[in-house]
């Protein structure tokens, strides 16, 4: 087996976009690909048998990854209207929507020649992913990319004040959907603080809730059960902030268990939904929200739209970097086929 990839890091989270080696996905759409590749009626986090999801273990386990590697395949879009489509892989499964990884995208998108960009000004890359159509403005200047601004699918709240039991108490937790569905819990609420030296804390929690939360109406999506049940769990801090708007510091715990090293594009979309639902963040205001690494990204809801209705609009800055580019082969006779996970 020999798999072509360009990998590129957001805000310290990997992504690894597989450029060759990976199987032909049937399906009429981006979203029922996903379908495909996880199995009719199956679990998105359980092993699947195939062809293409030896490709995903074996870039997501070591040797040739690790435990928090995260990637996409290149799919064809829906139509014509967008550029490219991407089935968003991780150690557990596929997810149905990936803020970090459409900026990774949008700027390889624009590095690659792909989509044509000016040297100065903004270029659109429009990507369809499993919850729907997103959008890459990839930010230009002297012919370098200087950052990329993702617009999710529009964000809603579900439920803003769900208590929810916990080892260490009952919390209340804010549901949203922003392509995927998260839940929002205070870090302090639990007795802790969004950092590395409590993180085997912050995973439990997180893992705990998500597991809580199983079943609920408010993880239900309205509209398509695919999008349905608890994707990430953020554990957040407040910081102190002179600016207009707000900042915050989190962790994403998403999957089984694993942790987002960036502010979690997606997530910080959740995050805008439920603060503009609270009432504490205005349309155009910013949400400057730190990773539990210190990395940022810059977030903001666009005028119009409802939080608890309709959805709202949002819109995650960040940067992309590219990191390598890499032939992985399996060859015959490899004890260890696909790899392994510690």
């Amino acid at each position: 087996m020999y798999v072509r990839t360009v990998d590129y890091h957001t805000a310290g989270e990997p992504f690894r976009i597989v450029l060759d080696g990976a199987p032909v996905i049937p399906g009429d759409s981006v979203a029922e690909r996903r379908a495909i590749a996880i199995g009719a009626g199956g679990s998105a986090t359980a092993p699947r048998p195939g062809a293409l999801d030896d490709v995903r273990r074996l870039l997501g386990r070591e040797p040739r990854g690790h435990a928090g590697m995260y990637g996409g395949f290149l799919v064809p879009p829906d139509d014509d209207e967008a550029h490219l489509g991407v089935l968003f892989w991780h150690k557990d499964g596929y997810s149905t929507a990936c803020g970090h990884g459409t900026i990774a995208l949008g700027a390889w998108a624009v590095d690659s020649g792909l989509v044509a960009a000016p040297a100065d000004g903004v270029a659109r890359v429009r990507i369809d992913v499993p919850s729907g159509r997103v959008t890459a403005l990839v930010h230009r200047a002297g012919g370098r990319t200087t950052g990329v601004t993702f617009r999710n699918v529009p964000s809603r709240v579900s439920a803003p004040k769900l208590a929810v039991a916990t080892s260490r108490g009952t919390v209340e937790v804010a549901v949203a959907h922003a392509g995927a569905c998260y839940a929002s819990v205070s870090a302090a609420a639990l007795g802790l603080t969004v950092d590395t030296a409590r993180l085997a804390e912050l995973t439990a929690a997180g893992r705990e809730i998500r597991r809580a939360l199983e079943g609920s109406e408010a993880v239900a999506h309205p509209s398509d059960p695919r999008l349905s049940g608890v994707y990430g769990v953020v554990l957040y801090d407040e910081l102190p902030w002179d600016g207009e708007g707000l900042s915050q510091r989190n962790v994403t715990v998403f999957a089984d268990g694993q942790i987002d090293r960036s502010p979690c594009g997606s997530g910080t979309s959740a995050r805008l939904a439920v603060l503009a639902a609270e009432g504490r963040l205005a349309p155009g205001e910013e949400l400057r929200h730190e990773s539990v690494i210190g990395t940022v990204f810059h977030g903001r809801v666009l005028p119009g739209g409802d939080p608890l209705g309709s959805g709202v609009v949002t819109e995650v800055t960040g940067t992309a970097h590219r990191t390598g580019e890499h032939g992985f082969v399996l060859e015959e006779g490899d004890g260890l086929g696909a790899g392994f996970l510690l």
